[in-house]
């Protein structure tokens, strides 16, 4: 796993590319540890930001769930970016982040960028060091179980029909009206 991070910084840097990487273990192929380099350049990813985000990426690739794309700007329906997650499963709109300790400076503008999300329809899985370093197999459960989830959130965001009736604004105090905040109808 740290061959992978390591492999993933100097890409992202970039100080070699994985066609340089490749080649030399093509020229090199009896030399030890080649075989190592190549699945490492297999798992490899130059999007990749920062060591923990290749950990995590490599958590669920290694546990067998499918590999996410790394670094995807996301756009609303209409076409306006709302964000850029550390990883990414299209299929599912899924999207994960992971907080280091610079995410403390950050946390506005990341739950700011976090609600632009939701409200486009995507969904957003959030990890930290420890998460992925102490409690790696609940970190592979989570993510599994978003990944099998049938009831998708729909992509329209706040220009889904179903809000059309209503005054997304008002402020409401009744006992009847908060009941019915949070149901959809179909």
């Amino acid at each position: 796993m740290e061959a992978v991070t390591v492999l993933d910084m100097a890409l992202q840097r970039p100080l070699v590319t994985t066609q340089q990487l490749g080649d030399w273990a093509a020229l090199h192929a009896r030399h030890p540890g080649v075989g190592r380099l190549r699945r490492a350049l297999e798992l490899a990813e130059p999007a990749a930001e920062s060591p923990m985000e290749t950990r995590l990426r490599l958590l669920l690739v290694l546990a067998g769930l499918p590999r996410p794309q790394v670094q995807v700007s996301l756009h609303d329906d209409k076409g306006h970016f709302i964000g850029r997650p550390d990883l990414y499963y299209p299929t599912h709109r899924l999207a994960l982040e992971y907080d280091g300790s610079g995410h403390r400076e950050t946390m506005t503008a990341d739950h700011r960028r976090q609600n632009r999300l939701v409200n486009a329809g995507y969904r957003l899985l959030r990890f930290t060091a420890a998460d992925v370093l102490s409690t790696p197999d609940s970190v592979v459960l989570l993510v599994r179980q978003a990944l099998l989830a049938h009831d998708l959130p729909a992509a329209r965001g706040l220009d889904d029909a179903r809000f059309d009736d209503r005054d997304l604004f008002q402020v409401s105090s009744t006992r009847k009206q908060r009941r019915h905040v949070g149901r959809v109808r179909h």
